[in-house]
């Protein structure tokens, strides 16, 4: 979606919170102090979004780079599904196959095949290339 903004209007916000690459964790809290404040906005005007993303871009970058998330292998993204939804290993039983092999899929003995990747990601209703 193609926003029209003001440009007076958007210069101004710009003006006021100068956005630019972070370098340090002070600049981190100032920018995170800025979205904040922009997201507990109700209603947005077409400018307060195209600086939300813009802020929202720097704050992505900086946490790329100083925050960096360890790549989840598909058990332990199995795992993590099953605990946030409380799921027990004798629920995958009609998904995954038999009790032995939804044990040795959960203790990380097996690996998840791509039919498997399917039904999981059905089940979850998450992408199955998270299980592959």
């Amino acid at each position: 979606m193609t926003l029209t903004i003001e440009t007076t209007i958007y210069g101004k916000l710009l003006s006021e919170s100068q956005p630019r690459v972070i370098h340090g964790e002070s600049e981190y809290d100032r920018a995170l102090e800025i979205v904040d404040a922009l997201m507990s906005k109700t209603d947005l005007t077409p400018e307060e979004t195209e600086l939300l993303e813009v802020w929202a871009i720097l704050i992505e970058a900086y946490e790329e780079q100083n925050y960096p998330m360890p790549e989840a292998t598909p058990h332990e993204v199995l795992l993590h599904l099953m605990e946030v939804k409380e799921i027990r290993q004798v629920d995958l039983t009609g998904i995954l196959g038999s009790k032995g092999v939804v044990s040795e899929i959960v203790n990380g003995k097996r690996s998840i095949s791509k039919a498997q990747a399917k039904a999981l990601g059905e089940f979850f209703k998450v992408n199955p290339s998270l299980f592959i």
